[in-house]
């Protein structure tokens, strides 16, 4: 689903068509209700304009451990516990609500909760370590806006699949008109 909407927001990657219509014959077989679950996976799931050169020269490397801990934690609803390094070198250890994704090929970041600011914030992956899932600390999925808000400019947007049955897939688009009031409660992402 992940790679459909990668390919979604940018038709020139090779072979998107045909991932259009491997997904509709998925879609064609899936029940109802797990079209309803899929959807709401893919309003968490934002992809934005690939990351600038100098960013894709700078990505170090991810911690193996890192991939199936945060797969795990934002599919279960569990808190994700990490050591992270800041793009300043400080490093802290979080406590964070996974309750999004935004891709900026070659990079990926958490868009969470973190329990300990109390605070949206953005986690690239690279800059994590030591992750482990808290399976005993589950968590109610936030209001989407806090997946859209911290990434005006990769906007989840409702997009017909296959057989018009509506998957909900990510694409740029441009940011909307920010009220000087509301943009006052954006939270400031984590780098």
């Amino acid at each position: 689903m992940l790679s459909v909407a990668v390919m979604r927001a940018a038709p020139w990657v090779p072979f998107a068509a045909g991932a259009e219509r491997a997904l509709a014959k998925i879609e064609g077989a899936l029940p109802s209700d797990r079209i309803r679950q899929l959807r709401h996976f893919m309003r968490r799931i934002l992809v934005g304009e690939p990351a600038g050169a100098e960013a894709a020269l700078a990505v170090g490397a991810v911690d193996p451990a890192f991939l199936p801990a945060f797969e795990q934690a934002f599919t279960a609803s569990c808190v994700l516990l990490f050591d992270y390094v800041d793009r300043e070198g400080r490093a802290s250890r979080r406590r964070v609500e996974p309750h999004g994704l935004l891709v900026r090929a070659p990079l990926w970041y958490i868009i969470g909760w973190d329990l300990d600011k109390d605070a949206a914030r953005i986690f690239r992956m690279d800059r994590v370590r030591h992750p482990m899932v808290q399976t005993d600390a589950k968590f109610l999925p936030r209001p989407i806006e806090l997946v859209t808000q911290l990434c005006p400019d990769a906007r989840a947007t409702p997009e017909s699949a296959g057989r018009n049955r509506g998957f909900t897939s990510a694409r740029v688009s441009p940011p909307p008109p920010v009220d000087p009031e509301h943009s006052k409660l954006l939270p400031t992402p984590a780098r």
